[in-house]
Order: C-alpha cells, then structure tokens, then sequence
C-alpha cells in the first residue's frame, strides 16, 4: 500500500522518489539525484532534502498509528551540502499514540557507493480530523 500511496502523489512522482523499505514506524525513500534537482553551487536544493525528510517522516508516523496522517511540523538541519548520485532517507518513529507521532530521520547522499549524512530531521505526525480521513489513504504522505 505504501507504494500505491507514493505513486498517488504527483510531486513525488516529479521528482522519481521510490519506497525501498516500509514497516510499522519505519520508512526508506530512495531520490535519484539528477541535474535539475540541483542548486546553482551544484548541491541538491535543500527544497529537495527537505522533500525526503518529510515524506519519510509521514510515512513512519502513518505506519506506526495506522490511520491517515499528516505532516503537522518538522525541521531539518543540512549538515553538508549533498553531492552524489542517490539520495536515502530513513525514518523511524520515537514515540506515538492516537493522535500523533514524533520521528526522526537520517539523510544520506550516496556517492561512488559510500554513504554519508547530509541532514537530519525531526517532525510531528498528526492523524487527520475523522471529517477528512474518510477521504484519505491510511498512510498518506506529506
């Protein structure tokens, strides 16, 4: 299901994201990096960075609660600028109950095969009001 949710999300679909891991309070999200994802110093726009990190963050939250959910805040801090091929984003969450979930999630770009953390994040994921989760996926993303 996880999938069919990504793929009901245009943006994601814009950018080429794919779901590599999905399990109750977890969520890995793969974005190949390509030219126009880029900044004008060569790095990934931080817009895209931040675009992983929140839909990780969502997808981990949803999957912990079980019900629709979305993103009700986050921050991220870019620890170097990301250069590579790949970008990873894995998300966890730290605690949640029927209302919402705290997570956190690692960034990583990949380049010639190594790994390395390029931002973290934190957000609250917030169960959708009963009047819009009639309408919603169980696991909406961001």
């Amino acid at each position: 299901m996880g999938r069919e949710v990504l793929a009901a999300q245009a943006f994601s679909q814009l950018l080429g994201a794919t779901l590599q891991a999905l399990s109750p309070g977890h969520c890995e999200l793969h974005l190949p990096i390509r030219p126009d994802l880029l900044q004008q110093h060569g790095f990934v726009h931080g817009g895209v960075l931040s675009y992983v990190a929140d839909n990780a963050l969502t997808y981990a939250g949803g999957t912990a609660m079980q019900v629709p959910v979305v993103t009700s805040e986050f921050k991220i801090n870019y620890l170097r600028p990301a250069v590579g091929e790949l970008l990873i984003a894995r998300a966890s969450a730290v605690h949640h109950n029927r209302s919402q979930a705290v997570c956190r999630c690692d960034v990583f770009v990949v380049q010639a095969g190594v790994e390395e953390l390029c931002a973290v994040a934190q957000g609250t994921i917030a169960a959708l009001p009963a009047r819009h989760a009639d309408a919603a996926t169980p696991v909406a993303g961001a």
